[in-house]
């Protein structure tokens, strides 16, 4: 989609150096306004220090938080990290090996918070000790499609790594489990892209209609 309004001085990723006189304000960075803004932000966001970006969207995140079970090094991980900025998720938990591949993050990862859990015992404690029910994702024997039923407000989206799904403990400690229907030949789809799709159905049903901040930048 292209943006709603031109950019001064456009360059082929971002805006070059702000034309004088420079806008005022705190959440300005002075060597952006004077050498462009090159980042994949939107355009509210243009010119902006990282800190008053992220301020901004601390003010208005969601309640839902997004969790991944990070096992296998999963290279997903990095694509639902940056969906989960996209959909202004409240936090993202790594569960598992604390290393993951950023490369897919696109650098999202330094606008949302990412906490590390060593298990899911952990991930759990967390969930219960915030009232926070947690909704696994799943293809398996008993999982409700994700249109059925409303996700709850405030929750945990859980979801497992490309192949093996959730681990056994994931889906024994999850208050729901859900599932994304499907009508092709394939068992399943690829892990970032059912995230999306779950995420978007929260959004869908929670997220009040023209709350979106901005569009998707060629």
């Amino acid at each position: 989609m292209t943006d709603p309004e031109p950019h001064p001085e456009r360059t082929t990723h971002g805006v070059g150096p702000h034309p004088e006189p420079w806008p005022t304000g705190p959440e300005f960075d002075p060597e952006l306004l004077r050498d462009g803004d090159t980042r994949n932000v939107i355009d509210r966001y243009r010119y902006w220090s990282m800190a008053a970006i992220v301020a901004d969207l601390d003010a208005r995140r969601h309640p839902f938080h997004v969790a991944i079970e990070n096992w296998q090094h999963d290279m997903n991980i990095g694509s639902i990290v940056r969906s989960a900025n996209a959909f202004l998720a409240a936090e993202v938990h790594i569960v598992g090996r604390r290393r993951w591949n950023k490369r897919g993050a696109m650098v999202t990862d330094r606008y949302q918070h990412v906490t590390h859990h060593e298990t899911i015992a952990d991930l759990v404690a967390f969930a219960r000790a915030s009232s926070l029910p947690i909704v696994a994702v799943d293809n398996v024997a008993g999982s409700h499609p994700v249109d059925a039923a409303p996700l709850p407000r405030a929750c945990v989206l859980l979801f497992g790594q490309e192949g093996p799904g959730l681990s056994v403990e994931a889906l024994a400690a999850a208050d729901r489990v859900i599932e994304i229907r499907q009508f092709g030949s394939t068992r399943s789809i690829n892990a970032s892209a059912a995230a999306a799709v779950v995420m978007h159905e929260w959004v869908r049903v929670h997220a009040a209609v023209g709350e979106h901040a901005g569009r998707v930048e060629p």
